[in-house]
C-alpha cells in the first residue's frame, strides 16, 4: 500500500505540477510538501484537505492522511507502552518511579494522544513555594525519570511539549540545589535545561529558562558580569509581546546590573520592566502562587533591590512597603529578603545599629527550615553595605558571623 507522501506525488504528477506550482496552490511551502512527499515529515489534516481539494483526487488523499494518522497512533501507543512498561519492571527504579511509569502507560493505553505534562509543570510551579524541598525533589527524580523515557520514544508531534515540560521541570531542579546550596550542580541544571528549552525550539521557554538563570546567577557566587552578558543574550528574543518570562528575564537583568555597579542601567531596566509588566494579561498578574506567574509583588522586590543599592531610598521605601503588603503567606522566606532589604536601606542612610539590628530581627523572626543559600546571599548584601570603620560592632560581627554559618 503506498504511503501518504507516494499518493500525493502520484496525483501531483499526474496534474502536471512542479512541488513550487503546488505549494503556491495549496499555500504550503514547496519544501514542507517535499518532506511530507519523501515521508521524512508527517502530513498535516490541512495539507491533506487543501492536496485533495486542488489535486481533484476525490477523497483518496484524506483517506490515505486517516489511515496513516491511525497507524501513527497504534504504533504511538505500542511504543509507549513498552517504555513505561520496561520502566516500571527495572529493578533499580525508585518505586515513585515505577508507580508513575505504570500510570503514564495506562493513560497512553486509554488516549494515546492525551498530554498531562504541561499541567504537570504548572503544578510544580505552584508547588514550589509550598511543598517541602525533599518531598518535592523525591516527586521531581520520579516525573523526571518518566519524562526522559519519553522523549527518547518520541519522536512525533509530542515531543516538543515533552522538552518544553522538561525545561521547566529542570529549572526547578536547578532552583532547589541552588536554595540548599549545591550550586556546582545547579549550574549543570542550568545547562541542561538550556540545551533542551533549546531543544525544543520554543521562543518562550528559551527565554524562561534563561531569565530564571539570571535571576539565580544573582544569588548563586557568579560573577555579575557573566550574569548579564546571559541577560544579553535572550534580550533580542523578547520582542513585543508581554510574558512572565519576559519581565523575570528584566528583573534578573536589574539586579545583575545592580550588582555590577552600574545603577543608572539598572534603574532604566526597572522602568523598562514596569512599562512591561503594565501590559501582561490578568491570569498571569493574578497567578500570585506560581513561578511561573508575574504578580505584582516581583516587580516591587526588584525595584526593592535596585533602588536600595542605587541609593535612591526614598523610592526604596516605599517600593518594599508595597512588596510586603502583597507578599501571600506562603513566600515567607522572600518577604524576609525584602526585610533584609530594608535593613540595608536603614544602613544606607546612616542608621546603622537600626539596620543590623533589623536584619538580626528578620532572621530570627524567620523559621530556620526556612533559612536558605538564597537568604543568606541577601543577608551578605546586608553586611557588605556597612562601612568598614563599623564593622566593629558586635551587632556586626553577629550578623557577618550567621551569614557565613
Amino acid at each position: 500500500m503506498d504511503t501518504f507522501g507516494q499518493l500525493l506525488r502520484r496525483h501531483r504528477e499526474s496534474a502536471g505540477l512542479s512541488l513550487r506550482q503546488l505549494g503556491s496552490l495549496v499555500h504550503f511551502q514547496y519544501s514542507h510538501i517535499s518532506q511530507v512527499e519523501r515521508g521524512e515529515r508527517r502530513p498535516t489534516q490541512a495539507l491533506a484537505t487543501a492536496c485533495d481539494r486542488d489535486l481533484g483526487a476525490d477523497g483518496a488523499l484524506i483517506e490515505a492522511y486517516r489511515n496513516e494518522r491511525a497507524g501513527a497512533t497504534d504504533m504511538h501507543r505500542r511504543t509507549m507502552l513498552r517504555a513505561m512498561t520496561a520502566l516500571a519492571a527495572a529493578p533499580a527504579v525508585a518505586p515513585l518511579a515505577g508507580l508513575e511509569a505504570l500510570r503514564h502507560g495506562l493513560g497512553d493505553a486509554v488516549t494515546p494522544d492525551h498530554d498531562e505534562w504541561e499541567q504537570i509543570a504548572a503544578d510544580y510551579g505552584h508547588g514550589y513555594y509550598r511543598q517541602a524541598h525533599p518531598a518535592l525533589m523525591a516527586q521531581l527524580a520520579a516525573d523526571l525519570t518518566v519524562l526522559q523515557h519519553q522523549i527518547a520514544a518520541e519522536t512525533g508531534a509530542r515531543r516538543p511539549g515533552l522538552l518544553r515540560a522538561a525545561a521547566r521541570l529542570s529549572v526547578i531542579v536547578a532552583l532547589s540545589l541552588v536554595a540548599s546550596g549545591q550550586t556546582v550542580l545547579g549550574r549543570r541544571w542550568w545547562q541542561t535545561a538550556q540545551r533542551v528549552a533549546d531543544e525544543s525550539g520554543d521562543t518562550e521557554t528559551r527565554v524562561l529558562v534563561r531569565a530564571w538563570d539570571v535571576v539565580n546567577g544573582c544569588y548563586d557566587g557568579r560573577p555579575p558580569s557573566a550574569v548579564v552578558a546571559l541577560s544579553d543574550e535572550m534580550l533580542p528574543l523578547l520582542g513585543r509581546q508581554a510574558t512572565s518570562a519576559a519581565c523575570g528575564l528584566l528583573a534578573g537583568r536589574a539586579q545583575a546590573l545592580s550588582l555590577a555597579g552600574r545603577h543608572a542601567e539598572a534603574v532604566a531596566t526597572v522602568r523598562q520592566l514596569a512599562d512591561l509588566t503594565e501590559r501582561l494579561p490578568a491570569s498571569i498578574v493574578g497567578d500570585v502562587e506560581s513561578l511561573w506567574g508575574w504578580p505584582e509583588h516581583r516587580i516591587h522586590h526588584t525595584e526593592s533591590w535596585v533602588f536600595t543599592y542605587a541609593g535612591r531610598l526614598v523610592d526604596a521605601e516605599a517600593t518594599q512597603k508595597r512588596a510586603l503588603d502583597l507578599y501571600p503567606a506562603s513566600q515567607a522566606r522572600l518577604r524576609a529578603q525584602v526585610q533584609l532589604h530594608q535593613a540595608a536601606r536603614l544602613i544606607r542612610g546612616g542608621h546603622i545599629p537600626d539596620g543590623l539590628r533589623y536584619a538580626a530581627d528578620t532572621l530570627d523572626a524567620l523559621p530556620v527550615h526556612l533559612h536558605n543559600h538564597v537568604l543568606r546571599s541577601v543577608a551578605a548584601q546586608v553586611t557588605d553595605v556597612v562601612p568598614t570603620i563599623e564593622r566593629s560592632r558586635p551587632a556586626f560581627v553577629d550578623l557577618a558571623d550567621r551569614v557565613r554559618a
